[in-house]
């Protein structure tokens, strides 16, 4: 359903079970960065009034999901850590060239999104499927169809903003890069790496 080429080595759960408080840290600040980025292609693109009123929306989500994590971090008697630099993030944003006209870079844009997000709902299902502490099990259950769905609407509007055969092949070309770049990762208790 996702399109992944290559899908996170199960092992990665062992790495977060041993450090639960490190992958609710950065989960929370990539939650943050998620609404960061929806309000940033509101300020960017204001003339596309679906994209601006889903982007509106989706900070909102974006920032519930936020204070879920950071609810669950507080729970446990920890307190929200500093963020992290997200490897996985930079380096996947080195794919597409930098210039080009701002419908470009919107379908650039939207494209990276779609691609954290997938990855992300493939994280959380092996999360809500491995994890061995039940809270976290469920909890991230829920969140796996949140995830999904704003997969397909950032793929949906790259589509639209764009020319459909171009932007397929540019997702295809984005997805095997993606592959090769998460056969270096998998190795940090972080959503992504």
């Amino acid at each position: 359903m996702l399109g992944l080429k290559l899908p996170t080595d199960p092992r990665w759960v062992n790495i977060v079970e041993k450090n639960i408080e490190e992958i609710l840290t950065d989960h929370a600040y990539c939650e943050q960065k998620a609404a960061s980025m929806a309000i940033s292609l509101i300020i960017g693109f204001p003339e596309k009034p679906e994209l601006v009123k889903a982007m509106v929306a989706l900070s909102r989500e974006e920032m519930g999901h936020f204070n879920m994590v950071h609810e669950k971090i507080l729970e446990r008697g920890w307190v929200l850590g500093r963020e992290r630099k997200d490897h996985y993030v930079i380096e996947l944003k080195k794919f597409f060239p930098k210039g080009g006209s701002r419908e470009t870079h919107l379908v650039h844009k939207l494209l990276y999104a779609a691609l954290i997000e997938a990855r992300s709902c493939e994280r959380f299902r092996l999360l809500s499927e491995e994890i061995n502490d039940k809270d976290l099990s469920k909890f991230y259950r829920d969140l796996m169809v949140s995830e999904a769905n704003h997969y397909t609407m950032f793929l949906k509007f790259a589509r639209k903003y764009g020319n459909r055969e171009e932007v397929d092949q540019k997702w295809n070309a984005l997805l095997e890069y993606e592959a090769e770049l998460m056969s270096t990762l998998g190795t940090k208790e972080t959503m992504h790496g």
